[in-house]
């Protein structure tokens, strides 16, 4: 087992996917590594998450208007893009972004595994999906198709900084190093976000990151992150 996880202890943490909405997902008998934190460190960082998130809401809901607007008007279907992600201790959450494909989008992935340029891993990555609607494309390159995910970390499903939110599937590929990935609480960005050379990194290599990320964790560390994502989003490399 990988030396990443020595701050860890290895519980029972759930039998199958508790999944929202009856959302049925495959049961499989998982161990997550728990990761060790104090009340103080979980209410600081909630405390960020809830001031930073609601001023955000404040400045860019106006810009989520539009954004709404555009895609219903441009392509068909919803303005909002619903799915199931597994979120801390393997709890799943539907998590909220602006729809920036066409409207079967999922019902067309399976023909395009061949195409995932993410190798050595259950992740699928396709910089030029041919899914992604021309506006899709655009409100991508900013992450502006994230900013939805504000509510989710209000809600207290996400926090700001954390590992991404993986697919249900895509947790049940994982080997059990793994899954300490799922033992803090997902969020909008981390340390692969920020890496000049992520596109080159393999999934294993992102998975060290988030566990290195998870066993150094500090609030001046997930300050310093957010504080790195703000330039990646605006030179429109944020895109994960």
């Amino acid at each position: 087992m990988s030396s990443s996880l020595s701050a860890y202890r290895r519980d029972l943490q759930f039998d199958s996917f508790a999944s929202p909405r009856g959302v049925k997902s495959a049961p499989r008998a998982r161990v997550i590594p728990s990761r060790r934190s104090t009340p103080v460190q979980r209410g600081v960082k909630r405390a960020i998450d809830l001031t930073v998130a609601s001023l955000a809401l404040l400045v860019f809901g106006p810009l989520m208007l539009v954004v709404a607007a555009l895609v219903r008007l441009t392509s068909r279907g919803p303005a909002f893009f619903r799915q199931v992600r597994v979120g801390h201790n393997g709890k799943t959450f539907e998590m909220l972004k602006f729809r920036s494909m066409i409207e079967d989008a999922e019902r067309l992935r399976p023909a395009l595994e061949v195409h995932n340029e993410r190798t050595g891993g259950p992740v699928f990555k396709m910089r030029q999906d041919p899914r992604v609607t021309p506006l899709g494309r655009f409100i991508r390159q900013y992450s502006i198709d994230e900013l939805p995910q504000l509510l989710n970390v209000l809600r207290g499903e996400m926090s700001l900084v954390g590992p991404r939110p993986p697919l249900p599937d895509e947790v049940e590929r994982y080997e059990d190093w793994q899954l300490g990935r799922l033992s803090v609480m997902p969020g909008l960005t981390c340390t692969w976000q920020v890496s000049h050379n992520r596109y080159d990194l393999s999934f294993e290599e992102w998975v060290r990151l988030d566990l290195a990320y998870i066993d150094g964790w500090t609030v001046g560390r997930d300050l310093a992150l957010l504080f790195k994502t703000v330039p990646a989003v605006l030179s429109g490399k944020s895109q994960c």
